[in-house]
């Protein structure tokens, strides 16, 4: 694996690896670190890009056309090598393409291409799927950034998430990797939760409609990060049992239904992208200036 690329600017220093186009630091310019660090006694990931399925597959396969693919959770983009396309002080942007490999359990023609961006306190996260083919291409794409819990200068404090729209989405669970049929009443109060780690005992939390396309994160009157999504409807909270990272997942695309249809095409909120057409998936994460 080649040498993470550095991007920064006055504020913010960040690398990204070839290795899943993924983010692996995100650090401020007085050296505070806002992004989990991948310690393998909780979990290895740090910021995987979701593609081209968001979640688990019924039996880790899924059905194209009614044709069965193996399809491990999540996809393979996060494990695959990206190509370093384009890069500048503040940019870079990483590019997967059909392979051999993606053709055997992806039967499509596409381009993947990721860009990471620093503008003054924000870091913007963007993928592009280009369908090169000429038939239209479902697929699912989500971002997995893992912050930590607690924020830098927010120890024993109570930690939050504050939706922008002040909404109560009605609450989803998994079972297996795939998604309960029904809802659960909103944990959510005016569009505020307040964060415990027993929350996750029961896996990711999911909000696969009215969340909005902004958050905030962290302690009220203290260290927040903002959020913005773009074309990014579906949210999802997750940690692990007592670790200390909240992965803030906004997805376009959730786990197959328990029950529901196999075929990727029928999988909640697949985008089906027809020949020669580009979709844009994007978040942007605001870090708070620090003295």
């Amino acid at each position: 694996m080649s040498t993470p690329v550095r991007i920064s600017n006055e504020f913010l220093t960040i690398e990204v690896s070839s290795l899943g186009a993924e983010m692996q630091s995100l650090a401020d310019n007085n050296g505070r670190s806002y992004l989990w660090n991948g310690d393998a006694a909780f979990w290895t990931g740090r910021s995987p890009i979701l593609f081209p399925i968001v979640g688990r597959a019924p039996e880790d396969h899924l059905v194209i056309d009614g044709q069965s693919y193996p399809m491990g959770q999540h996809g393979f983009a996060r494990r695959s090598e990206f190509v370093l396309a384009a890069a500048t002080e503040t940019t870079t942007r990483h590019e997967l393409a059909t392979s051999g490999a993606t053709s055997a359990v992806y039967p499509f023609d596409f381009l993947l291409a990721v860009e990471h961006r620093i503008e003054g306190r924000s870091v913007t996260v963007s993928a592009e799927v280009t369908n090169r083919g000429d038939k239209p291409m479902p697929f699912g794409l989500g971002f997995h950034s893992a912050f930590v819990w607690p924020l830098p200068d927010a120890e024993d404090r109570p930690h939050g998430v504050t939706l922008d729209n002040g909404a109560e989405p009605p609450l989803t669970r998994l079972d297996g990797g795939l998604v309960k049929p029904g809802t659960l009443p909103s944990p959510f109060r005016a569009g505020h939760l307040v964060l415990d780690h027993a929350m996750f005992d029961a896996d990711a939390m999911i909000f696969p409609q009215g969340a909005g396309s902004g958050l905030r994160y962290g302690v009220e009157g203290g260290p927040q990060l903002r959020f913005q999504f773009e074309n990014l409807p579906n949210l999802a909270l997750w940690s692990k049992p007592g670790a200390p990272f909240l992965c803030v997942e906004p997805w376009h695309g959730t786990a197959a239904e328990i029950g529901g249809s196999k075929e990727l095409a029928d999988r909640p909120y697949t985008t089906l992208l027809a020949s020669g057409a580009t979709a844009r998936f994007a978040f942007t994460v605001e870090i708070p200036e620090t003295e």
